[in-house]
């Protein structure tokens, strides 16, 4: 059986669609239902590994600027780029996870909680701004604060 062209057009038209929407999607770090199925210690310790990555990232930025040739170049652009995206995943698992789920008023704390993880958010914010490495060390030590909260299980 031949499709007709108009047939072959909503096809193809469907299929952009489709690949937009679900490409569209945001990532998640857990989801906003009450599963129970939580390990908040494997969350930090993914945020140190995005803090690490941001930290190598911004030495790597440091060593190419200024360089004119356009392999270093594009090194260049593809760092910055990567510096970004693994500080707004720090953004997203703290705002997703953290605050969404792991932070209530009911608890004793509520407040201190609040200024440690907001201060998380703040610090990737600033590495996302900024090149200097200082500022990727400050997005780590905010990040290791929240140990204290989320222990190793043993």
């Amino acid at each position: 059986m031949m499709k007709t062209p108009g047939k072959i057009i909503l096809l193809i038209a469907f299929t952009v669609v489709g690949s937009i929407l679900v490409s569209a999607q945001p990532a998640h770090a857990h989801c906003q239902i009450p599963c129970g199925i939580y390990d908040d210690y494997a969350r930090v310790e993914s945020m140190l590994e995005d803090a690490a990555t941001v930290e190598k990232s911004a030495k790597l930025i440091a060593e190419l600027a200024g360089k004119s040739d356009a392999q270093s170049q594009s090194q260049f652009v593809r760092w910055v780029m990567n510096k970004e995206n693994h500080a707004q995943k720090i953004i997203s698992t703290i705002s997703d996870y953290f605050l969404t789920q792991r932070i209530n008023p009911g608890q004793k704390d509520y407040v201190d909680r609040l200024i440690k993880h907001h201060a998380v958010i703040l610090a990737a914010m600033k590495a996302k701004q900024n090149a200097d490495v200082k500022y990727a060390i400050t997005l780590k030590d905010s990040i290791e604060a929240l140990l204290f909260y989320y222990p190793e299980h043993k």
